[in-house]
């Protein structure tokens, strides 16, 4: 029962939100200079090995067909990111003047209901879809369909293959001309996927920190997670991020958190972290609009506007969470997610 699991994917939803609801602040607040406060970005990197730990971790012994694996990641992901996506293309539509990194464009719609990376229309430099935080589920699912096409091999040999085959997707994607595609499949970002495997693979073998050492690593991969993201640019991030995005997620495997008490609170944060993931995007537009309605500026305020965000992104996650999700049994919450 990995209930830290569940509390690393509630400070990572948590810390995404933050870092947007600081990039919100410019729009909400103009005479505000937040550029010191901008962290938060890189809970996407410890996303990513999270979901290639969960991956090994939920496969690894088990008979699972490709399908099998395909059907439960879809529908664990797609239906309420499709609802998300449709419902942002029609405020697009009907309201455009609602939302500022979305407009409403049907070949980009389509790509982004099936995860294939389009340039935004809104903004062509940037290659995202219309939910702009779906960048990261783009990655999931290709991630996914490779994972998944390497099932049918024996256990010892996937993570070789699935090195050998990211090595050469990266590869021939900068050596062929530039795409879209192209652009997108040779950022190196994808390698800490295959990090949190390799971490599955130790936690299997039961090759872990001793208790010390696992919660120094915790310790120093945050701090050096937001050291690094102040001095580094996100074109570093598969090195300079992701590298303490390791240390954080080996270290909290390696600790036994069965002898501590469940922060109940954190643990259920942490169920609820996807859909806090895929909508708080929307709350964010939410107290954007209203704070440039209300008559009096006290959303404008950078600390009450952060505080908000954070809360009412989490109450959100929640409801949504609740009604997409089917109720289970309590013990089944502190288990990593398949």
């Amino acid at each position: 029962m990995l209930v830290q699991l569940q509390y690393l994917r509630a400070i990572a939803a948590l810390m995404v939100v933050y870092f947007h609801a600081v990039l919100q602040l410019a729009k909400v607040n103009p005479a505000v200079d937040a550029t010191a406060f901008v962290y938060g970005e890189t809970g996407v990197d410890i996303f990513f090995v999270l979901s290639g730990f969960v991956m090994w971790l939920t496969t690894s012994g088990r008979a699972m067909s490709p399908v099998d694996f395909a059907r439960r990641r879809i529908k664990r992901i797609v239906p309420l990111y499709w609802l998300a996506t449709l419902f942002s293309a029609t405020v697009a539509l009907v309201a455009p003047s609602l939302l500022k990194s979305t407009v409403f464009d049907l070949p980009h719609l389509i790509a982004s209901l099936f995860f294939l990376p389009w340039a935004n229309p809104a903004d062509p430099s940037t290659i995202t879809p219309v939910v702009v935080p779906g960048w990261t589920l783009n990655y999931e699912m290709f991630f996914y369909f490779v994972f998944a096409l390497l099932l049918p091999l024996q256990e010892v040999r996937r993570i070789p293959a699935m090195f050998a085959v990211f090595a050469v997707i990266l590869i021939a994607c900068r050596l062929l001309p530039e795409t879209t595609a192209t652009r997108f499949y040779r950022e190196p970002i994808m390698l800490e996927f295959l990090a949190g495997v390799v971490l599955g693979w130790l936690y299997g073998q039961k090759v872990l920190l001793p208790n010390r050492w696992a919660w120094a690593a915790l310790a120093m991969g945050f701090a050096f997670l937001f050291i690094n993201e102040a001095l580094m640019p996100p074109e570093s991030r598969f090195y300079a991020w992701g590298i303490p995005a390791i240390f954080i997620v080996y270290g909290a495997i390696s600790i036994d958190f069965s002898r501590l008490p469940v922060v109940r609170w954190l643990n259920y944060l942490g169920d609820c972290s996807y859909s806090i993931y895929i909508t708080h995007a929307f709350t964010l537009a939410f107290l954007r609009v209203a704070a440039d309605r209300l008559p009096i500026g006290i959303l404008q305020q950078p600390v009450l506007f952060v505080i908000l965000s954070l809360v009412l992104s989490s109450i959100g996650g929640a409801i949504i969470h609740e009604i997409t999700t089917p109720r289970r049994k309590a013990a089944v919450a502190c288990r990593p997610s398949a």
